[in-house]
């Protein structure tokens, strides 16, 4: 945990930090300062170093919120500035009450002698994106001119979110050097009532809206607008519409006819299950959706058809056995899966369609709910971040709506299982025991890999445990550490800790050390000091080797 000797290193290097550094110095490795202040002292001292940033514009407020569970509380985010450009992953969470800090949580960056004019222009950025990678990129969206922390040094570079036919990215480009520094997936995987057959043979309630050809799947019953779309198997246009070549239109919605009688279970699927997880969210935290102002929740089904599987290339199983959110769409995009019979030959497992699994849905919906909130930086331990809090809330949204157990159409604590099954393990994740899936149940046994972002899915294992470990108690396998949990019956508690933490407290950058800060703040600030809930969320943590 930082201390006041490491508060400390923020008030001496201020001057750097808010740019106004008297002359030029050799080029180091960034420093970077958590900021977790644990006593009175700690949080008064980071305080004034907050507001003394402010008022010399070394920070900046991006967004003030007021908090949905503790009425009396408002959240703000402050991104940290250098010569008026954002520093990418430097920010700082603080919470308030009558004016009077209650907490502070971040990271902030020592920058040093950094040239802020740019030798090249955003659109001679894109053609390095283009050169680099031999695939022709386009833009989404208006590039942005920020301080990148790199590797041993800070560089001036432009982030673009750029698309192409065969891959969604925000890329990071040297503005002086034109080299390709970084490269980040935006591809986060993962009014009338007619009745519908889902993917495992249930009926449901489908809110449609009627036209003079039939019905659309438009639901206008709920706040946001709940569209979703069947793009029927026709990829380059899904890729069209990733790349901003092409809008969808009304005539790529899903529609049935006069009769409102769904009988596509991917579309009635992903429809209603998108309304579920809103209404869950709704319920449970009083959040209006993704970015809590009713955003629109759009979904795309049948971006391929399954019966084309096998003669698919590889760069694009995304579509079949896999869903994500697409962040620079605001999307979700949901695999067909792969025909009947037909198994992923490294598991053994088949894939129906994705859509099928309300957690699955829970899941990606939660990816546009950190992309409005904490923004976790998706890659490395904010990265694991993003994706276990993903995994917390999709099978929360299945407790809420189910009832437990262990079969299809039950809530539990294994990702994707009622689509995804197996002769020895159904799902792709557990969240009770991450190492059933190969994937770390403890800080020790965190994985690095390039491939993963730096670990992302696989280390989403570590706070999954402790999420777990804080509801229904028990011993993680690794450290042996047993956990005092809440219990099922005070569920709700848990979910509330974490979804307060993730969503106010947490900065871009955090590292799983700031989210057992933040959790254990958010314990005390729900239920109070020595609280079941305080305890359980400590132990869980310690148990896990995260401390």
């Amino acid at each position: 945990m930082p201390n006041a000797e490491s508060i400390a290193v923020v008030v001496l290097t201020i001057g750097s930090v808010l740019g106004v550094y008297a002359g030029p110095q050799a080029q180091r490795a960034p420093v970077q300062t958590a900021i977790s202040p644990q006593t009175s002292a700690e949080l008064r001292q980071s305080d004034r170093v907050v507001d003394q940033m402010l008022r010399t514009d070394g920070l900046v407020r991006r967004q003030v919120r007021l908090d949905t569970l503790l009425s009396d509380r408002v959240h703000e985010r402050l991104e940290q500035r250098y010569e008026g450009l954002r520093v990418f992953g430097a920010d700082v969470t603080r919470e308030t009450m009558a004016g009077m800090t209650q907490s502070l949580f971040g990271t902030l960056y020592d920058v040093v002698d950094v040239e802020p004019t740019p030798r090249l222009t955003a659109e001679e950025a894109l053609t390095v994106v283009r050169d680099v990678t031999g695939d022709d990129f386009s833009s989404r969206a208006p590039a942005e001119l920020l301080i990148l922390p790199i590797d041993s040094t800070f560089a001036l570079a432009y982030r673009l979110s750029a698309a192409s036919t065969s891959q969604s990215a925000d890329f990071f480009v040297d503005a002086h050097s034109g080299a390709l520094l970084l490269t980040i997936s935006t591809i986060h995987t993962a009014a009338a009532v007619g009745l519908g057959t889902g993917v495992l043979g249930d009926t449901k309630k489908v809110s449609d809206n009627s036209s003079a050809s039939g019905f659309t799947a438009v639901d206008l019953l709920r706040p946001p607008s709940i569209r979703t779309y069947d793009m029927r198997g026709n990829l380059p246009r899904v890729k069209q519409f990733q790349q901003g070549v092409v809008r969808l239109t009304d005539a790529d919605l899903a529609s049935t006819s006069t009769s409102n009688s769904w009988t596509d279970p991917a579309v009635v699927d992903a429809h209603a299950y998108a309304g579920m997880v809103y209404d869950f969210y709704f319920k449970r935290f009083g959040r209006h959706g993704l970015d809590d102002n009713d955003i629109p929740l759009v979904s795309l089904v049948h971006p391929v058809l399954r019966t084309t599987a096998l003669t698919a290339s590889a760069g694009d199983s995304i579509y079949y056995t896999n869903a994500f959110w697409d962040s620079a769409l605001q999307v979700m995009v949901y695999g067909d899966g792969l025909p009947p019979g037909v198994v992923v030959a490294a598991t053994q497992q088949t894939w129906n369609y994705t859509s099928g699994a309300l957690d699955i849905i829970g899941h990606e919906l939660t990816h546009g709910v950190t992309q409005f909130t904490s923004n976790l930086i998706y890659r490395n331990e904010s990265g694991a971040l993003n994706e276990s809090f993903s995994d917390m809330m999709g099978t929360s949204a299945e407790f809420f709506s189910r009832s437990t157990g262990t079969g299809t159409l039950q809530a539990d604590y294994v990702i994707g299982a009622d689509v995804i099954r197996g002769p020895l393990v159904n799902g792709i994740r557990s969240m009770a025991n991450p190492l059933m899936f190969g994937d770390p149940d403890h800080y020790s046994r965190r994985s690095l890999a390039a491939s993963d972002a730096g670990g992302v899915h696989a280390n989403a294992g570590i706070p999954n445990n402790a999420f777990y470990l804080a509801i229904e108690g028990g011993t993680n396998r690794t450290s042996g550490l047993s956990v005092q949990g809440v219990g099922a019956s005070n569920r709700e508690q848990i979910e509330m800790v974490f979804y307060r933490a993730f969503a106010f407290l947490l900065p871009s950058g955090a590292t799983f050390s700031l989210a057992r800060a933040a959790t254990i703040q958010s314990a005390r600030d729900l239920y109070g000091i020595g609280s079941s809930a305080e305890r359980a969320v400590t132990q869980a943590w310690t148990a896990v080797g995260v401390n």
